[in-house]
Order: C-alpha cells, then structure tokens, then sequence
C-alpha cells in the first residue's frame, strides 16, 4: 500500500477538529471571525491537499484490490465483527476529490456570504461537521461505518437547512428534511439485516465476494435487500416520492444549499447504489426500479421548475431532475456514467448554487440600503444584472450551458453518455427505449427552465426598482474567485469520460473497472456503434439548441412584472407553480390524518380517557370510594364493632366448615 493512502485517516479527521475548534468559538468568542475563518477554511484547504496525495498513491498503484484501513474494533457480538475501517479505492478516490475539492470552494464561498451574520462561528463548525461525515460515509469499509456518516449527514442537515431556526418556516424545513429521510433510512436499516442473515457479514469485501453464491440471479431475498437499499437513496437523494424535502431545504443559507446539492447528501444515494453494484446487478428488476424512479424523477422535476419564480427553487428541482439522472445511469448498469455525472454536477451545480448567492447578496444589501422589503429570490423583482454583476452572469452562464447539455461543455458528455447507455439496453428489452425517451425529453425541459431563469435574472430590463439598482454591486473577490474555480471544472471535467468515439475516451469507465467488474458479468454488453453514438449526439446537440432557443424566443423578460404586480397565475401555471400539489397531497394523505389520529384518538381518547380517566383519575376515585364504605363503619360505638366482629367470624367459620 502505498504510504500517501495511510493518510487518509486526516482527511476525515481534519473537518472534525475543525467542528470542535470552531464549536468552542462559537460559545466562547463567536466575535472572532478571523479565527474561525482560519480554521474553518484551514482544515479544508488541508483535508483537499492530503486527499490529492492519497488519490494519487491509489493513481500510482492501479490496486487492483480495495485498501482497507482497520483502527480498532468497533461492535463484536457473537457473530458480528464490525471494524471501524475505512475502504480506499477507485470509487472511493473518486468522491474523496469531489467533496473535499468542492467542498473546500464553498468554504471560501461562505467567508464572504456569511460574513455578516451572528452566527458565523456556528455556521462553520456545522459545515466543518457536514464534510467530516459525508467523509466517514464514502470512505466506510462496511455497511454500519456508512450508516454512521449516512446519519451524520442528516443531522447536519436539519442543523444547517434550520440555521435561522428562529424563523418557524426555516425551522419546519430542517424538521421535514430530517423526518423524510428518516423514512428511507428505515430500508437502508432493514437491508443491512437481511444482508447479515443472508451472508454472516457487513463489510464490503466480504459481501461482495459472497454475493455471487449466496443469491440467486433476480431471487426473492435479492431483491428485496436492494429494493431497502433504494428507498434508502431514495430519502437521501429525493427521488419519488421522497423528494418533497429537498426544495424546501433552500431555506438555509444559499452556501449550504450548494453543499448539500453538490457536494454531499443528496449524491450519497447514487454513491451507495454504485457501491453495491453486485447485489443491483443480481437484482434485474431492482435495477430496473432505479432507473425507471429516476427517468420519472428527471422528467416530473423538470416540469416543476418551468414554472418556479424563486431562483433557489428553480436550481434545487434542476438537481432532484439531475439526480433522477444518474440514477437512470446506475440502474441501467452504467455505473461509471452514473459516477461521471454526479462529478460534473457537483461543478456546475455548486457554481449555479454559489452564483444564485452572488445575486441574492447584492439584492439583499440593495433593498437594504434603500429600507425596502422585497423577495430577493424571487427572479421577477431581478431582470438586468448583468450589467451590475459581469462576471456572476459569465460564470453563470456557462454552469447553465453545462447543465443545458451544450457540446464542449463537461454536461453534455455526461448526460449524454447516460441517454446512450438508456438507449443501448433498449437493445434487449423495449422499456429501456421509453426511459430513453423521458430521459430526452426532460432534456429539452432542464435547456428551456434555465435558460429562462438567465433571461429572467440577468438580461432584460432591470425590475429591482430605480434607488436600488445603484447599490447594486458585483460580489467580493472572497466569493467571485471561488465561481471561477467551478467554471473551470464545469467546462472540463468532461474529460474525464469522453465518449468512445473520441480520442482519449472512456479514462472514467477503465478509472472504475476494479469496482465495477464484478457486476459486468450480469450485465449486457454497453456498447454503442459509431454511427449511432454520432447520432446520439447529434440529437443531444439538437434538444439543447431546441431548449434554449425556444426559451430565448416564447420569453419575453421585457414584459415581466416585478413580484408585487405580477398576476395571478392559473391554469396548468397555477398547477406547476404548487408543484403538482404534491405537498399538499401528502398533507391531505399522511399529515392531517395522523394530527386527527394524535389528537382525536391517542390524546382526547388514549391519553384523556383511558389513562387520565380509567387509570390515573379512575383508580383514585376507587381508593376514594373505598375509604368511603370503609368510614360508614366507623361509628365509634363498642357494640357496632362488637357486631361486626361476631359476624365475621361466623362468616369465616362457615366458609371454612365447608
């Protein structure tokens, strides 16, 4: 093993001091930003630069075998060994650089866009947690190891999407992003049982090496296990019908929302189901499942955000869409396509997210200079920035042509790739050609939605109103550089896995090899002619000029009003502006039914009734009736007591003659 990967213990460690460090500060001096912006940035600067040597010991060593690091025993019971481990490898590598390389701009980020807010120490330290645990679940060597950053992250989230707790709506937000994912936390539970009945073990390695002879192609007990496993990812990664909580966790500090979009929580889904691509690949209908959710979900968010009037909402079904994407990838069986986008993604939609703050910043300080109370999310009060904010507009544009698919850009390959590999397995069963075909339409739909949400933002007439739009300033340095940083990697982290007819193609796929081989044996060939892969294309390019142009064309940002003036929407608008209603159909489904059970029955009745009235209430009216009859014989008379005693000794007597 090479000595750089035995390192990879700081990586982990580092974003967990920081925490402890800059949680002190938080009580003890949450005035002394520098510090906490030394050492919150710090430890990430550091985590980044260690996790390149080690990426780079695994780069030189090509292990052909996974690295595991054990430190000490964790949970030995009987039969159950459980290491606190962590499994270095060619997956494993892979996410260490997105989360601690992408993590580590939104750090930065964050310097400048939380500078001003009290709770500036206690936002750092629950970032600096957030990274660690997202680092305990990639880089677990077994299921419960994951399953501790799996939670770990869930609670960060609800600590960060509720960070201005003291807001109701804020504080609701955090409590249904945390309650959501509990319910698909239950599969991951349930699967980690059957998969230890089943094999005797939890550890990767050892799983995935039982698997093959353990289960039976498409059996009950496989798919069922991988069936838990999906509902998990579905909480984590909000795919249908769990992803109602991850628009509503824009309620946090935008920052956040890139770390949680981009970088973090919701890929931990697609990472887990890339991880266990053995036991998916056994499953054909649980595969099939997967891609289906996700071809659904890619298309049913789409349709949401044509709609949305806050940019925020807008970005945040843009990435419940994007990861109904590379869900669509790994259930089809192209895991290295699934893993190439979420790497993408992580770029331009980190950049989207940071560029979004950029624009709610210099709106925020604008209204506040001039004492007014304006939405400064919502696109309709924008209109115009690019004048004011050059460089956020640039850099936004090209996260918008990465996201729309346009050739060049790192979107296009990745995306595409997926479509073809939908479309290849349309080859041995003709479901695979209607995925393929929501997969395209959804599409045009994510060209058309952001293109708009440009138009409407930066270009057209300027809506904020004629004393704010001279305050209105590009963001500092602090925040700027960081949007370069993503622009970069939005334009060429799609070389990573150019398609097979270009030259230098497919490093990802062979990057992934050692992981994935074990499942290539179930799987059909994924391979594409030239002529059709250059036809693919072709339509890919096609549908984003299509998504683009359309929107740049039907919009008309000149006759958009400002939030107060704008009309009433209706119709299939008013239908996509409420999302399909679908919260409100959970409300009427789940929600009011269970407060009518908790009120009506488990307290009115349960709690009233039968505990206060029978138990509590009722045993001490019998104890008090009781005492009653018994003081109706205390008369203070001898004779009475007299009597009463003779007669219960003949009572006695006769009893006991008989």
């Amino acid at each position: 093993m090479p000595a750089s990967v035995g390192w990879v213990w700081l990586v982990v460690l580092l974003p967990l001091a920081g925490f402890v460090a800059n949680g002190a500060l938080s009580l003890l001096r949450p005035e002394a930003k520098r510090a906490v912006s030394a050492i919150g940035v710090g430890v990430l600067v550091l985590s980044f630069l260690i996790a390149v040597g080690v990426v780079g010991g695994v780069a030189t060593a090509a292990p052909h075998s996974p690295y595991v690091l054990t430190y000490w025993q964790w949970m030995p019971a009987g039969g159950l060994e459980i290491d606190l481990a962590f499994q270095v490898d060619q997956l494993s590598a892979v996410m260490l650089m997105v989360v601690t390389g992408v993590s580590m701009v939104i750090h930065i980020f964050s310097v400048g866009y939380m500078g001003d807010d009290p709770g500036y120490a206690r936002y750092f330290a629950y970032l600096n947690l957030f990274v660690f645990f997202m680092l305990v679940l990639v880089l677990g060597a077994n299921f419960p190891v994951m399953f501790v950053g799996w939670e770990g992250v869930g609670l960060c989230s609800y600590l960060l999407i509720g960070f201005w707790f003291e807001n109701n709506a804020f504080a609701d937000a955090g409590k249904k992003a945390f309650i959501m994912n509990r319910i698909g936390d239950f599969g991951f539970l349930i699967a980690m049982f059957m998969i230890f009945h089943a094999v005797g073990s939890l550890s990767f390695v050892e799983v995935f090496e039982a698997a093959p002879g353990t289960f039976e192609v498409g059996g009950t007990t496989i798919t069922l296990i991988t069936l838990a496993l999906f509902l998990g990812c579905a909480g984590k990664s909000a795919q249908i019908p769990l992803y109602t909580w991850l628009p509503d966790a824009m309620a946090g500090p935008t920052p956040v929302s890139a770390l949680i979009h981009a970088a973090t929580m919701v890929t931990a889904g697609v990472y887990l189901v890339a991880r266990t691509n053995v036991l998916f690949a056994i499953a054909p209908v649980s595969s099939f499942v997967v891609a289906a959710v996700g071809a659904a979900t890619a298309l049913f968010a789409a349709t949401i955000a044509l709609k949305q009037w806050d940019i925020k909402k807008v970005l945040a079904y843009s990435t419940v869409s994007q990861l109904g994407y590379m869900f669509m990838g790994v259930g089809v069986g192209a895991y290295a396509a699934g893993m190439f986008h979420l790497t993408t993604h992580a770029f331009f939609k980190a950049l989207l997210f940071l560029g979004s703050g950029s624009v709610i910043h210099a709106l925020h300080h604008a209204y506040h200079a001039t004492h007014r109370h304006e939405d400064a999310q919502d696109m309709r009060n924008m209109g115009g920035l690019r004048r004011a904010m050059p460089w956020t507009t640039g850099f936004m544009w090209v996260a918008t042509l990465a996201i729309a698919g346009v050739p060049l850009f790192s979107g296009f390959f990745s995306k595409d790739e997926i479509l073809a590999m939908t479309f290849v397995r349309g080859h041995d069963a003709g479901a695979f050609y209607v995925l393929w075909m929501v997969g395209v339409v959804a599409a045009l739909l994510t060209a058309f939605y952001m293109t708009r949400m440009m138009l409407y933002t930066f270009h057209g007439p300027n809506r904020t109103g004629e004393q704010e739009r001279g305050h209105l300033r590009e963001a500092p340095w602090v925040m700027t550089g960081p949007l370069l940083v993503l622009a970069v990697g939005s334009v060429f982290a799609g070389l990573l896995n150019l398609p097979a007819i270009l030259p230098g193609s497919g490093w990802l796929h062979h990057w992934l090899e050692p992981v994935t081989e074990g499942s290539a044996a179930y799987l059909p060939d994924l391979h594409l002619g030239s002529d059709t892969e250059w036809m693919l294309l072709g339509l890919a390019t096609v549908v984003a000029a299509a998504g683009i142009l359309g929107a740049w064309n039907f919009l008309k940002p000149a006759q958009l009003k400002p939030a107060r003036e704008a009309p009433v929407e209706t119709g299939i608008q008013r239908v996509l502006l409420r999302k399909w209603y679908v919260d409100e159909i959970y409300d009427w489904l789940v929600v009011r039914p269970v407060m009518w059970m908790s009120d009506r029955a488990f307290w009115k009745v349960m709690d009233v009734k039968v505990i206060d009235g029978a138990f509590v209430n009722g045993s001490a009216t019998v104890a008090r009736a009781l005492g009653w009859v018994g003081s109706r014989f205390q008369t203070g008379s001898v004779g009475v007591y007299l009597f009463l005693f003779v007669m219960g000794v003949l009572i006695l007597m006769r009893a006991v003659i008989r």
